[in-house]
């Protein structure tokens, strides 16, 4: 539900996404994808309502599904290089930085469609520090929004899904999160018409607890 009244949402851990949720790279993603859909002959604002939250090769096999899936997989090596060069005008989101403080000592995973250096990269531009658990795309066999990266984070942090939250700002990223059924806080505008448990437009209205049994306790002030 939208945080217009306070809501509590409790979990034993958190399962974040990076890409809209705790990083804004909307700048960089979108330079990106608007260069390789030109140059395939795309409506370049078309593209890029399908590319958040997918790994490349996923959304140039939706936007191509004609196309040989090497051949997306090799575009994709070469997109992932692009984006790990640019970093121009990557940023935290609002409140990241202080969230990111407050759940250090809890227990957390970065669940991301980014590989291992994209993320690197991307992390250390916004100024965050990176999570000591992390399923990043060469972790896992299928792209958001097939559950495998969430649940393989649950299990590397020791927790059955239902007792994870995840924190997610595209449509495949939530519904990944909700076929690995857990209760999701959907971030930003992309979130907004996708029904998450609840929705914030960025991560300043959020306050962490934590219970000396283990309950993370995440309180989302009223927005205007």
């Amino acid at each position: 539900m939208p945080a217009t009244a306070p809501s509590v949402l409790t979990a034993r851990a958190l399962l974040l996404d990076m890409d809209g949720t705790i990083v804004n790279s909307d700048a960089v993603v979108e330079r990106c994808w608007r260069r390789w859909a030109i140059e395939h002959g795309l409506d370049p604002e078309a593209a890029l309502k399908v590319v958040h939250g997918r790994q490349g090769y996923a959304t140039m096999a939706a936007l191509l599904p004609d196309r040989p899936m090497e051949q997306n997989h090799a575009d994709n090596r070469v997109m992932l290089a692009q984006e790990t060069a640019d970093t121009e005008g990557v940023v935290p989101v609002a409140g990241a930085p202080a969230f990111m403080a407050a759940i250090a000592g809890l227990p957390h995973a970065l669940v991301t469609s980014a590989d291992e250096t994209l993320a690197q990269a991307r992390m250390t531009a916004a100024g965050l520090p990176m999570p000591e658990t992390r399923v990043t795309a060469e972790r896992v066999g299928a792209s958001k929004p097939d559950p495998e990266g969430f649940l393989k984070g649950a299990a590397e942090l020791g927790f059955a899904p239902e007792d994870c939250v995840a924190f997610e700002d595209s449509e495949a990223g939530i519904e990944a999160a909700r076929s690995a059924g857990m209760r999701v806080v959907g971030v930003g505008p992309r979130a907004a018409a996708l029904t998450p448990d609840v929705h914030v437009q960025d991560l300043t209205s959020l306050r962490v607890e934590w219970a000396p049994d283990g309950t993370i306790r995440l309180i989302f002030s009223p927005v205007d």
